[in-house]
């Protein structure tokens, strides 16, 4: 049982040692851009949000 932990350790380090890891400029970009993405899907979603519910009162008062 030990030795297939070790193993498995052992492996997975080897695996971690071949990853192409982003540059810190590269992850501080993507981090914005996901940011920006995600404030320009809330800002949507709100819009339609409120469209919706002003429709929505707009038929149940009539």
């Amino acid at each position: 049982m030990t030795g297939r932990i070790q193993k498995y350790f052992v492996e997975s380090w080897s695996e971690l040692k071949k990853v192409n890891w982003p540059t810190r400029q590269q992850t501080i970009h993507l981090t914005v851009v996901v940011v920006g993405m995600s404030l320009g899907v809330a800002v949507f979603l709100g819009i339609l949000d409120i469209l919706f519910a002003y429709g929505l009162s707009y038929l149940l008062v009539r």
